[in-house]
């Protein structure tokens, strides 16, 4: 086959995968109690009521503005949400070679969004993940002025990416915005990752313990170690000893989640165990991403999960963190 029509396929089987993970996405019922309209993430003080599914828009490449966000559809599935629109700047991407990507966040007005909160140390995160969920990235792009956003990215190969940007602008909701990226070349789609509830990366390792229930807050438990030994002097990493990232398999629903503690506040350690809570609005595979700082390097441990069903209403619920208006309220 000549290049032409093998970047011709590609393109149509990338078209029938986008297809086959919308309709997934906007397949997913409402799960549990209506979400509060910045429920993105959450703050965690245990004891409280379970919090609920995050709120998004419906999923598609071409949106407008002023397409209103949809309650049962979670983060990261749509390009706009509540007027704010993620725009690609940088169309062309080689494999394995280092890329200026840059991009904006345009608000309801249309021009380029320039005043966001400090979220957990940054005023944007941007995250990109292929999409068959073997590889990760956690971004912090820099602003190159008039809202344009520039951030350092190679991608490894050939293939469909998603990219996140995370925020919140000033004197509004947190949000998540999604947008796809194309690396052209020869690519065989993946297999998700085995389930797992170890993670070896850089001599390190990392056990997971609980369960992701549907439609409730559910706690996890991460425990860090080396050569046999707990780790017990994590350093803070973006105001916390862990950071969390949950993508759903189907579709790459973004569930933005965080310890519950923080450093500094008379309780929290630096170490072995990093407790989250999280809630997923819907059974199935599930990739976890936890980001952590030792001895002057961030690391990523990931792991699958199987929600297996969902929580039934005479489940007893799993006490969770208190509500919170976003990653705003974190102070990181």
């Amino acid at each position: 086959m000549n290049t032409p029509a093998k970047l011709g396929a590609y393109v149509l089987g990338l078209a029938v995968v986008f297809g086959g993970a919308l309709g997934v996405g906007n397949a997913v019922g409402e799960v549990g109690a209506p979400p509060q309209a910045n429920s993105h993430s959450q703050s965690h003080t245990p004891s409280s009521q379970p919090t609920s599914a995050h709120d998004s828009g419906t999923h598609t490449t071409n949106a407008k503005p002023s397409e209103a966000a949809s309650e049962d559809t979670p983060g990261g599935l749509q390009v706009s949400e509540n007027g704010f629109t993620l725009n690609p700047l940088t169309s062309t991407i080689k494999p394995g070679e280092p890329t200026d990507f840059q991009f904006t966040v345009t608000g309801p007005n249309g021009g380029p969004v320039t005043d966001y909160q400090v979220q957990h140390d940054k005023k944007l995160h941007f995250i990109v993940v292929s999409r068959d969920l073997g590889t990760f990235q956690h971004l912090h792009p820099v602003e190159a002025g008039d809202g344009v956003w520039s951030v350092k990215l190679t991608l490894p190969e050939a293939g469909a990416y998603r990219a996140f940007a995370d925020f919140a602008p000033t004197g509004g909701s947190a949000l998540t915005l999604g947008a796809d990226l194309l690396v052209a070349g020869e690519y065989t789609p993946k297999a998700l990752p085995a389930a797992s509830r170890t993670a070896d990366v850089d001599g390190y390792t990392v056990t997971l313990d609980g369960d992701l229930v549907p439609g409730q807050a559910s706690k996890l438990t991460l425990t860090v170690s080396k050569d046999g030994k707990p780790i017990t002097d994590l350093q803070p990493y973006l105001g916390a000893y862990g950071h969390l990232v949950a993508l759903r398999g189907s579709d790459l629903a973004y569930l933005h989640v965080h310890p519950d503690g923080e450093p500094g506040d008379g309780r929290t350690k630096p170490g072995p165990e990093i407790v989250f809570y999280a809630e997923v609005p819907s059974r199935g595979d599930y990739r976890l991403f936890l980001d952590f700082q030792h001895e002057g390097k961030v690391r990523t441990a990931d792991f699958t999960l199987d929600t297996g069903q969902a929580a039934t209403s005479a489940a007893k619920p799993t006490p969770s963190p208190a509500k919170s208006s976003g990653h705003g309220d974190h102070k990181h």
